[in-house]
């Protein structure tokens, strides 16, 4: 439940190792009818099952009056799955879909673990932690956000993918023999795109063609007609993915430069690969506070959005590409922020509480 990522990476961890020490590992995942993560989830074997979810806001809105129904009814389908179910542990990453699981397991005396991996403790994760039996952090300044009987520093853990990424033909397009001597742009709009930050990266293709390659992944159903015949122009140079999905590691590792919006997942999986990241977080969220955390550390460079046009990002990435002593040195400090890349901490964290 909750972010997709760190969790996928723990399943695929337990798969791999506490599988060969205990009789039987069985994964179930709760999400809602909506939910965009199923597809992902299902690819990877596990069962999935619906359950309603509310979202509590911290400002009057109407819609808080249904979702409190909502909340009430995911309580008791919760607690009725996990009565047949019978789970060892809950692990949720965050999200309003986790609250009423998590509060069902603490009324059925059920252990859980709430993983928070944003700069800033989302409200859902304020509530479970009441509730939870361990809450684990991915940095070690959300270490003071919790109850210190609680909380632990594990950081964040990435796909098991990303340690060996294969390289796809697909992702490489033919670039000339001239071409192939350029630096590599990735650039990540979010697990949803981003239409606003595509549409700078577009208006910026003719003076970036002359200075790097492009793999833009642009998001699902985050296109524009107005910029098709800009791009196929710049063809040679640029090409575009709705989604990537384990291939992303292959990009990320060929890319000697990035630009991602301030998912900490993504971030995570950028610092692995110690690439120097121009981050571009959405306007007005928690994303915001990600990407001054990791600008203040010299980890990246912080742009917002709603400063940033074309001229802008080009300059930036001519200074960022002219400069491999930074980039190198921004990728470093990047890798540094996260304790543990292969989730060993948190399997750790779940076998003392499972008690297997």
């Amino acid at each position: 439940m909750g972010s997709v990522s760190p969790l996928i990476a723990i399943h695929q961890k337990l798969i791999t190792s506490y599988e060969l020490r205990v009789t039987s590992y069985n994964p179930l995942w709760l999400g809602t009818k909506s939910g965009v993560e199923r597809s992902v989830v299902e690819k990877e074997g596990i069962e999935f099952k619906v359950i309603a979810a509310g979202k509590l806001r911290r400002y009057f809105d109407l819609r808080n009056l249904i979702d409190i129904f909502k909340i009430k009814l995911g309580f008791f389908q919760a607690l009725a799955i996990i009565k047949k179910f019978k789970p060892d542990i809950i692990l949720t990453a965050g999200s309003f879909v986790a609250v009423p699981v998590v509060m069902a397991g603490w009324f059925l005396r059920v252990p859980s673990i709430v993983h928070q991996q944003d700069v800033r403790p989302g409200l859902a994760n304020k509530i479970m932690a009441k509730f939870a039996t361990k809450i684990t952090v991915a940095l070690e300044k959300s270490l003071n956000d919790f109850p210190k009987n609680k909380v632990v520093f594990v950081g964040n853990p990435i796909r098991l993918s990303a340690f060996a990424p294969s390289i796809p033909k697909d992702i490489q397009p033919n670039w000339t023999t001239a071409d192939r001597l350029k630096p590599l742009l990735l650039v990540i709009g979010g697990g949803t795109g981003a239409l606003n930050l595509n549409k700078i990266v577009w208006n910026s293709l003719d003076k970036l063609s002359d200075i790097c390659n492009i793999i833009h992944i642009t998001g699902k159903n985050k296109s524009n007609l107005d910029y098709t015949l800009l791009v196929t122009r710049y063809s040679s140079q640029y090409k575009s993915f709705e989604f990537l999905n384990d291939e992303i590691f292959s990009a990320m590792a060929q890319a000697d430069l990035v630009i991602s919006r301030a998912g900490m997942s993504a971030l995570t999986e950028l610092a692995y690969f110690k690439k120097p990241t121009i981050i571009v977080p959405i306007p007005n969220s928690h994303q915001e506070e990600n990407a001054e955390y990791f600008a203040e550390r010299g980890a990246g460079i912080y742009l917002k959005q709603n400063e940033l046009d074309n001229v802008r990002l080009v300059r930036e990435i001519k200074k960022l590409l002219e400069n491999e002593n930074l980039r190198k040195e921004m990728g470093e400090r990047m890798n540094e922020i996260f304790c543990d890349y292969g989730g060993e901490k948190i399997i750790q964290e779940i076998e003392k509480i499972a008690g297997k």
